[in-house]
């Protein structure tokens, strides 16, 4: 509690002055959302935090930065109170401690799911079936991964109304969960103060590179979420179980998402590993770096799988690939993967503002 006393007071001091100076009032939905306040309760801050997308212009704009005695830099002042938030709403909280920003943890959890869908694909072996159904049956597989899904919806659900208590926000309305799903789904404030995009890689080079991989990794995941729904469907409703041909519905969709998926987590390791460090969350790297690899794992693993599917090696990678699945599902609330949902929450949020 102490230390998140503290990150609220420091990005408290460094709002309070940016509100008399407003030199960024045309900057990302940061700044309006700012200057309309006066005074900065610990529920105004996170709000902030979690409305900032890290684009870092501000800090290069900025003319209070160190060495001047004000030492501004705001972006990573919100970005501690955006982690701490994280950590504290999370449910369990334990777990959000234990994962957000710790990249090892991410490894061993992720090496658990491997283990036990290995121990599953020999214990629960198929008695029959085509395709994966033949190592592990389709029963077995839902009784492993339906939990496994509904568990994360249940944590962040949770996560999201303590969220909303916290911040003081009002019922939500239609209208403003409509104008945060589009301004989500644009990425718009990846765009930057002036529509430039950020200066995330260089302080002297604007770039929409971290707006169109986080829309690549985005738009990836959904494509994939989209093509186990329409499997579902097909599968239950339509009498019309896997494996499907390359031309189906599930495997275009499949395909396309996973590809989109695995180049956009690359390019995302590739900016974050150039980006300046003390920009971000002090001692959040390491867990962000774990997060985007599984996530891009869970997607290399899939195509990999599709590609040598009808080879001996596929028993083993359908164990890889469901381990990376199970341990993405489970660890999603308590990772970098929430921000999303958190984003999509004070967008809501500031549209009621507006």
């Amino acid at each position: 509690m102490h230390m998140q006393t503290d990150l609220l007071q420091e990005a408290r001091r460094q709002a309070e002055v940016c509100n008399a100076c407003r030199y960024c009032e045309g900057y990302c939905s940061v700044f309006p959302a700012l200057h309309a306040e006066r005074a900065f309760s610990d529920g105004d801050l996170t709000q902030l935090a979690n409305l900032c997308h890290n684009c870092r212009g501000c800090y290069y704009a900025c003319q209070y930065t160190a060495p001047h005695e004000f030492d501004l830099n705001l972006p990573q002042a919100l970005a501690d109170v955006r982690q701490d938030s994280w950590e504290e709403l999370a449910f369990p909280k334990a777990a959000g401690k234990a994962f957000q920003k710790n990249g090892l943890m991410i490894a061993l959890a992720t090496v658990t799911g491997f283990a036990l869908l290995f121990w599953a694909a020999k214990a629960l072996a198929s008695q029959g079936g085509e395709g994966f159904y033949a190592v592990l049956s389709h029963n077995a597989m839902v009784a492993i991964f339906l939990p496994a899904f509904l568990f994360p919806l249940l944590s962040i659900a949770i996560s999201l109304r303590r969220y909303w208590r916290r911040v003081g926000a009002k019922p939500l309305k239609l209208a403003h969960l409509v104008q945060a799903v589009r301004q989500a789904a644009s990425m718009k404030n990846l765009k930057g103060g002036h529509g430039d995009g950020c200066n995330f890689e260089d302080e002297d080079r604007f770039s929409h590179a971290r707006r169109a991989v986080h829309q690549a990794v985005m738009y990836g995941f959904l494509l994939c979420f989209a093509s186990t729904s329409v499997a579902t469907v097909m599968h239950y409703a339509l009498n019309m179980p896997a494996p499907y041909p390359l031309l189906s519905l599930p495997k275009l969709l499949g395909l396309s998402g996973g590809l989109l998926l695995v180049a956009g987590c690359f390019e995302m390791v590739r900016l974050k590993l150039r980006s300046e460090r003390t920009l971000g969350a002090s001692g959040a790297f390491g867990g962000e770096i774990a997060f985007v690899g599984l996530l891009g794992f869970v997607g290399l693993s899939g195509l990999v799988l599709y590609a040598l599917g009808q080879t001996p090696a596929m028993p083993a990678l359908l164990a890889i690939h469901l381990g990376a699945v199970l341990g993405f599902f489970l660890l999603m609330p308590f990772t970098k993967m929430a921000h999303g949902f958190y984003r999509l929450a004070a967008l809501a949020v500031d549209a009621q503002r507006g």
